[in-house]
This record gives C-alpha cells, structure tokens and sequence, in this order.
C-alpha cells in the first residue's frame, strides 16, 4: 500500500494530479458534496450564520439579557444604546458600558422623549448574573451572555417596545418559535411528501391518479385563503403550545405537495432501472427497494429541497401571525413582534421595533443560500 498520500493528507500538504483523481474516485457521495460545498464561499458563510441562529434558538435564556416579559413603564419605545469599549472622560478605561437616558414628557404629544445621559455611565459585562431561568426545564441558571452587570440596572442595546420590554431580548426568544416552526413543519411536509410521493410513483395507476388529484386539489386553493380559513379553525381559547402545534401541522399540510411531486417524478423514472429489477430478482420487498435502493439515490435532491422549503415556513408563520391569525401574546415570535408594531406610531417614532423583519429576512437569504449550495454541490454533473 502507498502510503505517501496518506502521509502527505495528514500533514495538509496538496496531493499531485493521479493521487487527487484516485481519492476523488474512492471517496464516498456523501464526502464529494462536502469538497464541492465548502468551494462555495456564500454558502460556507450562511452555514456559519444558521450555525450561529441554531445556538441563539437552543440557548435562547442564556444569550437574551433579560426575559422577554421584562418590561419597565419607564422605558417606552426607548431608542437603540450604544456599545462602549473604550472609557476616555476620565483617563483610558477598558471596559464595556453603555449611557443611561434622560426622559421628558413632550407637553404637546405627550411622547417620551430621550437624551443621552453622559453622566450615567452603566457597565455591562459578559456572562453576568441576572434574572433566573430554567434551562431545558432541566436545571436553573442565573447566568447571561451579556448583560448589565447591576441586575437592577436595564440595557437596551435594539430599543424597548410600547411596554418597555427590550427588543433583542424579544427576537431572540422569537428564534427558538420561528425556527422550531420551520424545522417542524419541514419535517412533517417531508414525511407526507416523501410518503405519498413515493406510494404515487411507484406503484402508479390508480393509486398514483387518485393521490395526484389530491394534490391539484390542494395547490389550486389559492394559499392565504386556505391559511386565513384554517387558522380561523383554531379555537381560541386553546393554550400557547397548543396553538402552536395547530399552526405547525396547518403549515405542513400546506406545503407537502411540491416535494410529493418531485419525488414521484424520481419514483417513476427510478422504477425501471437496472438496479430496482436487480433488486427484485433477489428477493427484496417494496419497502426495502424503495428504502435502502430507491430512496438513497436522490436523497442529495431532497436535502436541498428541504433547505429550500424551511424559508417558506418561517414565512408563513411570520405572515400569519403578522395577520393576527397565526400566534399570539404572550407566545413571541418574530411575526408576533411584527404585529405589535403595525402602527404609525412604531413606524414614525421607534423604527427599530421593526426589527424582527430584518431577522427574518436574514434568515431566508442565508438558507436560500444554503439551499443552493448543496443542490449545486449534490449535483451530479457539475
């Protein structure tokens, strides 16, 4: 055995011309995607940023400063505080603090209005003790990525909202509910495309009709109709989660057809290869032809529609609970915090309470991004 490739992979140094065409024809599906994918610059940089949104979701307690019903009558649609690092008013100081306000009530519009208090000087720490929390409900903490390092004292990096709640706070509870609903509802649209999809393809005629009407039956109700109508279904005396499950399966109900019809596309031009008949001939059942031979030969295709599909998710749910129609108070999601702040008042005085907007912008470029990397790296023919 030659081990100078080995030898040379393992301390970084480039293989030559015959050894990269060997190791490129040894090399498994899954690690050819891997060395097409991290060529793409833009997509490496959003896996990074959905890395990143990921960890916020996960461990929304412990990167929000505050709580997201934290809220202070003072502090009404109090604007964005500067980040400090460098103390100069009194000699060279290291050290992260921010400046406290100074509010008036405006006689003729009764509007709060703010100044920079210079003389309030409020530090802010990393990983500093604050409100307590349960982790997972499986353990308390007390412990903050950033905060103020007096518990009493408030920060408000991305503003306050009409109630005084801090806005980062806000979004970033609001990524664990807008995300967890994408992902959900992806899973679920992929087990009954998938599912359905693949009963249409591979067995064909009249199960492959029937399923086939259904599916055009779906896809020819125009889709904020049919979401309005059925999120109106849902009682509203329900709880948060419950709510939160329905609009979850409304979503996934919605959005199965599409890969349904890729993956009978796949079915029926998979069902007469050489491999399927093979796989007959010795014996295997439908399940495993269609599980361990048929499924497995585009699962590439399905990843990237997948990625493709979980921006569309977030989108629906942001639209309809930005419609009053989807979730509502005090369950906080990034369209909930967008319905609060439909009104002139937010739009003219406290833009920054449209921030969720941006989030969620930011969210569906970087997985549209993503989603288009693994299609061009899982592509056969690049």
């Amino acid at each position: 055995m030659d081990l100078l490739p080995l030898m040379r992979r393992r301390r970084g140094a480039p293989l030559d011309g015959e050894h990269a065409k060997s190791a490129t024809a040894a090399a498994p599906q899954w690690k050819l995607i891997w060395w097409r994918y991290r060529r793409h610059r833009l997509a490496m940089f959003s896996t990074a940023v959905i890395g990143a949104l990921v960890f916020v979701a996960v461990f929304a307690e412990f990167v929000a400063p505050t709580a997201p019903g934290d809220y202070s009558a003072e502090h009404t649609h109090a604007p964005p505080q500067t980040l400090h690092f460098v103390d100069t008013t009194d000699g060279f100081d290291l050290g992260l603090y921010v400046y406290g306000y100074d509010s008036t009530r405006n006689e003729e519009t009764l509007a709060r209005e703010y100044t920079v208090d210079e003389s309030d000087k409020i530090p802010v720490g990393f990983f500093v003790e604050g409100r307590p929390y349960e982790m997972w409900g499986l353990f308390s903490a007390d412990r903050h990525l950033i905060g103020t390092q007096d518990p009493d004292e408030r920060m408000y990096l991305l503003g306050a909202d009409r109630n005084g709640r801090d806005m980062l706070s806000r979004i970033v509870y609001g990524t664990r509910v807008s995300l967890s609903i994408g992902l959900v509802g992806v899973a679920l649209a992929f087990l009954l495309g998938v599912v359905l999809g693949g009963i249409s393809g591979y067995f064909g005629g009249r199960v492959d009709t029937a399923i086939q009407r259904v599916i055009e039956f779906t896809m020819s109700i125009p889709t904020i109709p049919l979401w309005m109508g059925l999120s109106a279904a849902v009682p509203r005396e329900w709880g948060p989660l419950q709510t939160y499950f329905a609009i979850t399966v409304i979503l996934s109900l919605i959005g199965w057809t599409d890969l349904a019809r890729v993956v009978r596309g796949r079915f029926l031009s998979l069902r007469e290869e050489d491999f399927v008949l093979a796989a007959r001939l010795d014996g295997c059942g439908r399940t495993r032809i269609i599980g361990r031979h048929m499924l497995p030969s585009f699962t590439s295709h399905i990843v990237a529609s997948l990625t493709l599909a979980i921006p569309l998710m977030i989108l629906a749910e942001t639209s309809l609970s930005f419609l009053g129609l989807g979730l509502q108070p005090p369950v906080v999601s990034w369209g909930v915090l967008m319905q609060e702040a439909q009104n002139i008042h937010s739009i003219a005085n406290a833009p920054w309470t449209l921030l969720p907007g941006v989030a969620v912008t930011v969210t569906v470029l970087v997985l549209n991004f993503a989603g288009d990397g693994i299609r061009d790296s899982a592509d056969p023919y690049q």
